[in-house]
């Protein structure tokens, strides 16, 4: 689910003056790739889960953390994001629906069904509960599975990825909406043409394009259901990202954030967490290296903020929220 560059072309979904789209996906995040050999690549395999085969990889050891993919990308462009990830983590790094290694099928697509995929494979890998972190369209799934399987979530993180639909800019949805078969043929001479390659079955590309436009048409607006996630969260978004930044604070302050002085001790720091990282768009984020410092900063913190010093013996302060 990739916006739309406004100034210059970027990976996703391009849209120029004339109108006329053009689908490019990221290359930025080469420079940053590292040979799977150096990965620390434990395993990979497929997952049969609701009809489909989920391709995955496994990189590092320790608490598992299910990393989720991008609109149009693959597990390739999440290197960057990997390797620091993985330092402390297992990382399960995963393919979706129709992407990659991951053949599409007759299966409609759609965030909830692809969130189901998600609490699947985590069943199948015998993992009870981990940390959930998404990309873009991966943001998406990842806030579905939070939603509809907390009980698997240990903390979420999304990564560019708005509570609703109306929250992407009008140019970014006009460019979601024009996504169909008729882009393939002009896809094939960009890298994107080389994603399509990739699958079991290029010759489905069409199809599964004219499936991605249709999904991403769709409205939503998951504000409701956000607003009773019981796990931590950590939104990440860019200074110049395809969403506006009054809808970025409208997202934070559904999970509880930014609606009150946490103190001069931090003793009422909210549970939820918001980062915007200067200098980057929603089109080459995912180059970023303070991203996944960001996200383990987070993933290792305790999330409570007891008084400390001499400061704390003489202010009297609430006791700090409960927290996961």
């Amino acid at each position: 689910m990739e916006g739309l560059p406004v100034s210059r072309p970027e990976p996703g979904f391009a849209f120029d003056q004339t109108g006329k789209m053009t689908l490019l996906l990221s290359i930025l995040a080469f420079a940053v790739r590292l040979k799977l050999e150096e990965m620390k690549l434990m395993s990979s395999g497929y997952a049969e889960v609701n009809g489909i085969k989920l391709y995955h990889e496994i990189y590092g050891q320790g608490e598992p953390l299910v990393l989720i993919h991008g609109g149009l990308t693959t597990i390739d462009e999440m290197q960057g994001w990997v390797q620091p990830l993985a330092e402390k983590r297992r990382v399960i790094a995963v393919e979706m629906q129709g992407h990659g290694r991951t053949a599409d099928t007759d299966r409609p697509m759609s965030f909830a069904t692809m969130g189901d995929d998600i609490a699947a494979l985590l069943n199948h890998l015998k993992i009870p509960k981990a940390f959930v972190v998404g990309h873009s369209f991966g943001g998406a799934i990842a806030i579905r599975v939070a939603i509809q399987h907390p009980d698997k979530v240990r903390r979420l993180v999304v990564v560019s990825s708005p509570h609703a639909r109306s929250a992407w800019y009008p140019e970014t949805q006009e460019g979601m909406s024009q996504v169909d078969a008729r882009l393939a043929e002009n896809m094939m001479h960009t890298p994107t043409g080389k994603f399509s390659k990739q699958w079991p079955e290029p010759q489905r590309f069409p199809q599964f394009l004219d499936k991605m436009g249709k999904m991403m048409s769709k409205d939503y607006d998951w504000s409701a259901d956000i607003a009773k996630l019981p796990m931590p969260v950590l939104l990440v978004f860019a200074d110049n990202d395809s969403v506006s930044l009054k809808h970025i604070a409208e997202f934070f302050a559904l999970l509880g954030g930014g609606v009150k002085e946490p103190g001069w001790l931090n003793t009422r720091l909210s549970k939820p967490r918001l980062a915007v990282v200067p200098g980057y768009s929603h089109y080459n984020f995912i180059s970023s290296p303070e991203v996944p410092q960001i996200v383990g900063k987070f993933l290792a913190d305790p999330l409570t903020h007891p008084p400390e010093g001499a400061a704390a013996a003489s202010q009297v302060a609430p006791a700090p929220e409960k927290t996961q």
